[in-house]
Parts: structure tokens; C-alpha cells; sequence
């Protein structure tokens, strides 16, 4: 790659970046009062870092069964209250024991 082409390549996406952040600020000059689109913008971070690493939960192991089994222990793990922390280790757990047994 020529040097020239990297600096073009560079300002089109430090434009393109910009762009993406600075629209809601000048879109929205007024505190958004609506409970219905302050409920979606408030779960926004949350759907974003699930889209990212669900996927990379499934491809982890290069198992289809061990991956299952530390989702499904990950799950259960959550859904009895239980700290990030011991998810994460419940999950890790399952998925090792899962790779033993296979």
C-alpha cells in the first residue's frame, strides 16, 4: 500500500467515525423524554456486547456439544442469581468436563 493511500484510507474512516458519534449530539439538542425510546436506548449497550460475544461463545471450544454445555451451565448459573464470576467459572467448568467426557 502507498503511503498516499494510507493517509486518504485513514481521513475517510476518522470522517466516517466522527460522523457515526458526533450525529446524536447534534440530532438530539433536547433531553429525549419518551419513556418508550429511553427504555430502547438504555438496553442498546447491552444488545450490542451480547451480539458481539454470543457468537464467539459457540465457535470457542471448536465443539458444538461443549460450547452447549458451558451456555447451558452459564444459564442456569444466571438464571439462580449467581455473581458474573461464578457464570463464568460454572461455564468454563461445564465445557471443560463436556471436552473430557467426549
Amino acid at each position: 500500500m502507498k503511503a498516499g493511500n494510507f493517509w486518504a484510507y485513514l481521513l475517510v474512516m476518522f470522517g466516517v467515525t466522527y460522523f457515526i458519534r458526533v450525529l446524536p449530539f447534534v440530532a438530539f439538542r433536547k433531553k429525549i423524554e419518551n419513556p418508550y425510546i429511553r427504555s430502547f436506548l438504555a438496553y442498546i449497550p447491552y444488545t450490542v456486547l451480547a451480539a458481539m460475544t454470543f457468537p464467539a461463545v459457540f465457535y470457542s471450544t471448536g465443539s458444538a456439544i461443549t460450547s452447549l454445555a458451558g451456555v447451558a451451565a452459564a444459564l442456569f448459573a444466571a438464571y439462580r442469581g449467581k455473581s458474573l464470576f461464578t457464570v463464568a467459572l460454572c461455564a468454563s467448568l461445564a465445557s471443560f468436563a463436556a471436552s473430557l467426557v467426549l
